[in-house]
């Protein structure tokens, strides 16, 4: 049976990726909201869908839907809105006995998570995190593999992100750490999760470099040494990157060995619309560890001529970058 879904964030640069999801599970969006109304992609897939460009109104709309029973109820709201906005859209999700399908990062603060929780076991709704590079193939296998062979050892890992972002970047709700929890809650959310899921527990965790455009530093965890090193700075991306026209570049590299990441992220938000669908989706518990560690990584002081730098700052002073 086809599940009805709202979406709020409907303008925003990841909707799309969500919207594709709920069509290609068979499902039906029946409202979105955004106060932008920049929102064409909706005719793509769902254009009887209701949009709100104020949220009083979409929340009455939710409200009234749930009244009517199964048949008008939402199912799942896809929450797509800014970080700082994450757990409030959550909390009405579940107000109005829906479960929550959250952008990443669930939330910026650890404790928000026991907020949610707390509202979980009253509605018995539940909050689902897009945690999609856990499903990504290569990170899939490579997890395998380490347990299958009960890898015992400490990985000496390499992580390298640098996604080009224009002076907006700055300027919008992304540029406010109190908004979007500064580089490594916005674009290193992801990967910290991965690493996390793939060598455990983080035991100790040390900042080197801490800019509105960069961060880098170091964990140490369970199975692995990790060095890590984030930028939304252009000027830091390979010169190979940039010849071929392209504006991204990741890298991760386990003892020398590169994790190909080239292919595999067509579908992984519809992968994880699966998941949840199926009741098997990330809920709060699997959202935690890395939420905690970046909050500790980003509240923590800067160490400022680290023992074990990132390659790109080995040889170079903080004010070089």
């Amino acid at each position: 049976m086809a599940k009805n879904f709202a979406l709020i964030g409907a303008a925003g640069f990841v909707a799309p990726r969500h919207l594709k999801a709920i069509h290609d599970t068979g499902n039906t969006l029946i409202a979105a909201a955004d106060p932008k109304d920049s929102v064409g992609v909706l005719d793509r897939y769902f254009p009887e869908a209701r949009f709100f460009t104020e949220f009083e109104r979409f929340d009455r709309f939710l409200e009234k839907q749930r009244r009517r029973g199964d048949d008008g109820q939402v199912h799942y709201v896809s929450v797509c809105s800014p970080n700082y906005l994450h757990d409030a859209h959550c909390r009405l999700a579940l107000r109005v006995k829906a479960d929550a399908i959250c952008e990443k990062p669930l939330v910026i603060s650890p404790w928000n998570i026991d907020q949610l929780a707390e509202l979980e076991a009253e509605t018995g709704g539940r909050v689902w995190n897009v945690l999609q590079l856990r499903l990504h193939d290569a990170v899939r296998e490579l997890r395998d593999r380490y347990d299958a062979e009960r890898f015992d050892g400490r990985a000496e890992v390499v992580l390298t992100y640098v996604t080009r972002r224009g002076p907006w970047y700055l300027q919008s709700w992304k540029g406010s750490v109190e908004k979007s929890g500064g580089v490594a809650l916005n674009i290193g959310i992801h990967f910290f999760d991965m690493l996390l899921w793939l060598f455990g527990a983080c035991h100790e965790t040390e900042v080197h470099l801490n800019s509105p455009t960069r961060m880098a530093g170091r964990l140490e965890l369970e199975r692995a040494r990790v060095r890590w090193f984030l930028s939304v700075d252009g000027s830091d991306l390979p010169p190979s990157v940039t010849q071929r026209g392209e504006s991204a570049f990741r890298s991760i590299t386990i003892d020398g060995e590169e994790l190909d990441f080239t292919h595999g992220f067509t579908d992984l938000h519809t992968r994880t619309y699966e998941e949840v669908l199926a009741g098997r989706g990330f809920g709060l518990d699997a959202a935690r560890p890395s939420i905690e560690v970046v909050y500790r990584t980003r509240t923590s002081e800067l160490v400022k001529n680290p023992q074990e730098p990132h390659p790109l700052l080995a040889g170079k002073a903080i004010t070089d970058l």
